[in-house]
């Protein structure tokens, strides 16, 4: 059978029942597997064999649902985790340790900001953030011999700047490293990164992907196309034995399809749990089904409110690259063709406080800590997911104190646009 199209890999993908099995992805909520001799159980802890026996490493369930996203966005292999942030860190410390470095764009959802410029720099590894607007010799300047990595998103949260992923991927392989994108604003339905070059995709599958608030997950896919052993002095983890695994080299027994996701599981996952379980994996994949025709009703909600803002007298700005005067624009065009995502950011001419009250008068839209799903709701980023950050390091990641990220669900863009313009009557 050909390439099938992605709506039908959002279906069908990553499971197919066999005569008289279950229609629907089994859960398997079971912790361990039984088998009938040691030296089968042993093959398994020796990575020389096939299967399962403790979930917090693999469990069928997750492994179906991740074959799944990793088919939608072409990779070779991928993994679930307990959720995005996870999955962030496991692809970034899959490869990085003490003393390393990694390049990032400085335009990125706050909690991944403060893994990479705090959490991580406790454990040793120092980054430089970089405009996603960054010039070729920019972007070349920010490398050390010690960078491990680069990471931007595909679509950034909340400041929806767009990455030039082609640019940042050929950045990152003149300098022998590979590009992380996290694609979870675009989905796989909008943007495949690694048909960009990108090397290893992450996802918040809360999202989207789940797109009902139901589930915290996330998802790691490998494209399988570095060659971690032409760099094997740059990633030893990979390259050189893991005496943790009876002395496995990775990159040479999965070999560059293979290796990244193996070790992640086998020895990050051992060693951190971050395991997404096998009841919330169900639930993403449900959600998974309706990914391509959710995302296209969430897209054409945000540019037809996007479009109401930009008209408004109390709306200073609005970020939404569907909007011909954003400066991302073009960007969308070669990147995001279909549409980007449902999240428009906005600032009011008031400010801060302007959006707080701005923000009391919605009726449909709820004050949520959470983005992505069926249900319209918004947030003022500067006191809530990123009030981490000094408001220098907000004006340099594009999130001005006074901005509103609205997430546009499923109802009506009429019954929205009607929120909104009764919500701005009460702002001075």
């Amino acid at each position: 059978m050909t390439k099938q199209n992605i709506e039908t890999i959002c279906v069908q993908g990553g499971y197919t029942p066999g005569n008289g099995e279950p229609r629907q992805i089994p859960i398997i909520q079971s912790t361990t597997f039984k088998y009938n001799t040691s030296e089968d159980m042993g093959k398994l802890f020796d990575l020389e064999a096939s299967g399962y026996f403790y979930s917090r490493l693999q469990n069928p369930t997750c492994d179906a649902v991740a074959a799944k996203i990793c088919a939608l966005e072409g990779g070779a292999a991928a993994m679930l985790t307990s959720s995005g942030q996870a999955a962030n860190f496991f692809a970034l410390f899959n490869i990085c340790t003490c003393g390393d470095h990694i390049v990032a764009s400085s335009s990125i959802y706050g909690g991944t900001f403060n893994l990479i410029a705090v959490t991580l720099a406790k454990m040793g590894v120092e980054a430089t953030f970089i405009s996603p607007t960054a010039s070729d010799a920019e972007l070349d300047a920010a490398f050390r011999p010690n960078t491990k990595a680069v990471f931007g998103e595909t679509i950034a949260n909340p400041a929806l700047t767009v990455l030039d992923i082609e640019k940042f991927a050929q950045a990152a392989h003149r300098h022998g490293v590979p590009l992380i994108v996290d694609n979870t604003f675009a989905t796989p339905v909008n943007c495949q990164p690694i048909a960009w070059g990108a090397d290893i995709v992450t996802h918040s599958t809360t999202k989207y992907m789940d797109g009902h608030g139901a589930s915290i997950g996330g998802a790691i896919v490998d494209a399988g196309k570095f060659d971690w052993l032409a760099h094997a002095d740059k990633f030893p983890g990979l390259c050189t034995p893991d005496d943790s695994y009876h002395g496995i080299t990775y990159a040479e027994k999965f070999g560059k399809e293979h290796a990244f996701i193996t070790k992640a599981t086998a020895q990050l996952m051992r060693d951190f749990g971050s395991t997404q379980s096998p009841q919330n994996a169900f639930y993403v994949n449900l959600g998974l089904e309706s990914l391509h025709v959710r995302v296209a009703r969430h897209c054409e909600n945000a540019q037809a409110v996007a479009e109401f803002l930009e008209q408004h007298p109390k709306v200073s700005c609005v970020h939404y690259c569907g909007l011909p005067s954003d400066p991302y624009h073009e960007l969308a065009k070669k990147y995001l063709p279909q549409g980007s995502c449902g999240v428009v950011s906005f600032e009011l001419t008031g400010g801060r406080q302007a959006a707080q009250v701005f923000m009391k008068q919605l009726k449909l839209a709820a004050i949520e800590t959470h983005v992505a799903d069926a249900h319209t709701c918004c947030l003022n980023p500067a006191t809530s997911t990123h009030r981490q950050m000094t408001d220098e390091q907000l004006q340099v990641a594009g999130i001005p104190a006074g901005l509103v990220r609205l997430s546009c669900g499923l109802e009506s863009k009429e019954d929205l646009i009607a929120d909104l313009a009764q919500a701005l009557e009460a702002v001075e």
